[in-house]
């Protein structure tokens, strides 16, 4: 029925289908979960959104409902996962069309899952692709200028992660679903949006709850984060203050549902890693390698000021072609503070000419040398190198930056290569250092 659609959407005139565009998308909406009968009545359903972290607080609101004894689903960037299988996410969205939501969560109904976490993006909701999946939980991170060319405004952008919120009004008369309270909001009281998100559904049906870095105090960083939750102190081996925020966000969620906090520690305690979310790749160096997501400008920052003790070898390119251009040269300038060596790469330049891209950050760079290596994988090769003939190889890091676990390179006119970050460093560390 899809294809059916989207063969109509070539027929149409642009100008027309612009017009009806919204229709078109609800309607895609509807149908799906028609088709589907409407499974998200039939979940506990937990959304995630904000510009960061989304992925990381699915993946440990995940880990805490495993470890309380729930079967789970969960849609993010980085994966689905039904049950007990799991496959990454290779679509290049972060939330996918309409009829594969509304599928993924009925095949996760006819598995026996009880709860679904599922992180949804201002693009999803711009396109309706949220539309009857309703909330039970809407958790919100943070909100910084991203997609900003796409939306049009930051009001704009701002508007379609509100709209998500709405998605708890139909659950929330029911007040519990499958035994655990429902109608909840959680929102970071840190982010200056917070307010507004707290706003957004004044209905007194809906249970808000918020959370700061400063519930976590006294936190002390090392080779693990040790912080607070309420009177239980918790051990994580996410690195960053930005990973104690999701830790709360998702701990949060757990304590207002009722999860003993003694679980809530045994999850957050037993997960080791994120992929593509401050990935440590290891093949016995005695450096670090990280390969993280990072793709704005407080994200970039985070992920440096993590390892503030470190001697920071940096691969980077931009967030990719023909969009939020703006963000290139201030991406740059971060790099030129925090980093020791940048060495600029291909990212996804998509239809423009990588090149310019990487032209326009180095422009930026004043007082560094950066170095241009287009061939993703020779930068990370060389950026390795420099980190093994570092005098002090233990107290260097080499940081890649900007894909995580994207399965690809977006080139021009639709081309797509395969790649890993974390694949491509650990072949390359293989090369340069030895396997284990």
């Amino acid at each position: 029925m899809e294809k059916i659609l989207h063969f109509i959407k070539k027929l149409v005139p642009r100008k027309i289908f612009t017009f009806f565009q919204p229709v078109y998308h609800f309607s895609l909406a509807l149908l799906g979960a028609i088709v589907n009968r409407f499974p998200a009545k039939n979940l506990y359903i937990i959304g995630v959104t904000g510009t960061k972290g989304k992925s990381t607080v699915t993946e440990i609101v995940n880990a805490i409902l495993e470890e309380a004894g729930y079967k789970t689903a969960v849609s993010n960037t980085i994966r689905f996962k039904i049950g007990n299988k799991s496959k990454p996410n290779k679509y290049k969205m972060s939330m996918p069309g309409r009829f594969f939501m509304q599928n993924f969560l009925r095949r996760a109904v006819k598995e026996g899952c009880t709860h679904a976490v599922v992180e949804i993006t201002s693009e999803g909701s711009k396109q309706f692709r949220h539309k009857f999946i309703w909330l039970d939980t809407f958790i919100f991170t943070n909100l910084a200028p991203e997609h900003i060319e796409s939306h049009g405004s930051f009001e704009k952008y701002r508007k379609a992660k509100l709209k998500i919120a709405d998605n708890l009004l139909k659950k929330a008369e029911k007040k519990k679903h499958d035994g655990m309270l429902s109608g909840i909001m959680v929102v970071n009281s840190d982010d200056k949006e917070a307010k507004v998100f707290l706003n957004q559904v004044p209905d007194r049906r809906i249970k808000k709850v918020t959370y700061s870095i400063s519930d976590a105090t006294p936190i002390r960083y090392g080779k693990q984060t040790e912080m607070r939750f309420y009177k239980t102190t918790l051990y994580s081996a996410l690195p960053g203050e930005f990973n104690v925020s999701n830790i709360l966000a998702a701990a949060t969620f757990a304590d207002t549902v009722g999860i003993d906090h003694q679980i809530i520690k045994s999850a957050v305690e037993n997960l080791k890693e994120i992929p593509g979310r401050v990935q440590k790749v290891n093949v016995g160096q005695n450096f670090d390698v990280i390969v993280d997501y990072a793709h704005t400008i407080e994200s970039l920052t985070q992920l440096y000021e993590a390892f503030s003790n470190k001697t920071k070898i940096c691969v980077l390119g931009n967030t990719g072609g023909g969009r939020d251009k703006w963000k290139r040269p201030r991406m740059a300038k971060v790099a030129e503070e925090y980093c020791k060596e940048i060495i600029l790469t291909n990212e996804d330049p998509y239809d423009e000419d990588p090149e310019k891209i990487v032209n326009e950050m180095s422009a930026t760079i004043k007082n560094k040398t950066a170095q241009i290596i287009m061939d993703r994988r020779e930068a990370i090769n060389t950026a390795i190198r420099k980190a093994k003939d570092n005098p002090t190889p233990e107290e260097t890091v080499v940081l890649i930056s900007g894909k995580g676990t994207d399965p690809y390179i977006m080139e021009a006119n639709g081309k797509k290569t395969p790649w890993s970050d974390y694949e491509v460093a650990k072949e390359e560390l293989e090369k340069v250092v030895g396997k284990k």
